[in-house]
């Protein structure tokens, strides 16, 4: 028989209570890494800009890409001239799908000096709104697209600012949310989409990451990033993601931080033959990259 003093019993207690709790740490830790929410979605920009509504469901099913923004003026002809049978008949078809309608990309902007071209698009813009709703979808894509030489730069972000309150206001009683395209020569540069937002002061009124190289200037990528974070809206553009102009890790590690559950939609700017083939291996480029985690 082995006899141990009372303070070497004692320092050994101690020794495997401290082990045990660092073990009960590291699995609780474990708890807390969870799979990040964000999902897999498409922008019919240019892949899908000939596909009519059941071939572009079919297509997204097909590549197992869950959720679309439909890009206005294009094949599948959502819009707001759409009868009211017309529109329960496209929410119809998504809802008997495996692809949700996640909303409407449209064209519509706020910076024109003209008035009455600012006031047009507003109105445009709440067509859109009400089309969105009544459709299925969720919020309303919009941009800001130039500032002018001939009316002072501030004047514009501020505009824009104050338009997108009005319509955030204007969506959220439909529930959509109004999401602000990271767009324009001058204004997709993230310090102006920061000014345009802090005008805007809207819960409702969010930002759509865009992925542009203007992403990259100034201080660099998580500078801007970190700008106009907390204005991030349910919907974020990427290009195909395994291209290397971009820092496409980077973003999705900061997304996946922020405990991200929105939509990272593929807007590509390619033109492959292939547009099936090319769906399917930017799914899987999605896979790999939510796999780390």
């Amino acid at each position: 028989m082995i006899h141990i003093d009372r303070k070497t019993f004692l320092q050994h207690c101690a020794a495997a209570a401290g082990a045990a709790l660092l073990t009960d740490f590291a699995k609780a830790e474990s708890l807390f890494l969870k799979k990040p929410k964000m999902q897999l979605g498409f922008v019919t920009y240019l892949w899908g800009k000939e596909w009519d509504l059941p071939t572009l469901i079919k297509n997204l099913s097909d590549t197992k890409i869950t959720g679309v923004e439909l890009r206005v003026e294009h094949a599948h002809k959502v819009m707001p001239d759409l009868t009211a049978e017309q529109r329960k008949e496209v929410k119809k078809q998504f809802a008997d799908s495996s692809v949700k309608i996640v909303g409407l990309g449209t064209n519509q902007q706020y910076d024109y000096p003209d008035r009455e071209k600012l006031n047009a698009s507003i109105e445009r813009t709440k067509e859109f709104i009400r089309l969105s709703a009544d459709v299925g979808g969720t919020g309303v894509k919009v941009k800001p697209n130039a500032l002018h030489k001939e009316v002072p730069a501030e004047k514009t972000l501020e505009q824009i600012g104050i338009a997108l309150r009005g319509l955030a206001a204007y969506a959220a009683d439909f529930g959509q949310q109004l999401r602000l395209e990271v767009h324009g020569e001058e204004t997709q540069e993230l310090p102006n989409i920061r000014k345009i937002m802090d005008y805007a002061d809207h819960r409702n009124a969010k930002i759509c990451w865009n992925c542009n190289k203007q992403d990259l200037n100034g201080e660099g990528f998580q500078s801007n990033f970190d700008l106009v974070k907390k204005y991030f809206g349910d919907t974020c553009h990427v290009r195909e993601l395994d291209r290397t102009d971009y820092p496409y890790p980077e973003l999705i590690d900061n997304l996946a931080k922020m405990d991200y559950k929105g939509w990272v939609l593929l807007e590509c700017h390619t033109n492959p033959d292939d547009k099936i083939g090319a769906l399917k291996q930017q799914r899987q480029v999605f896979d790999t990259m939510m796999a780390k985690y």
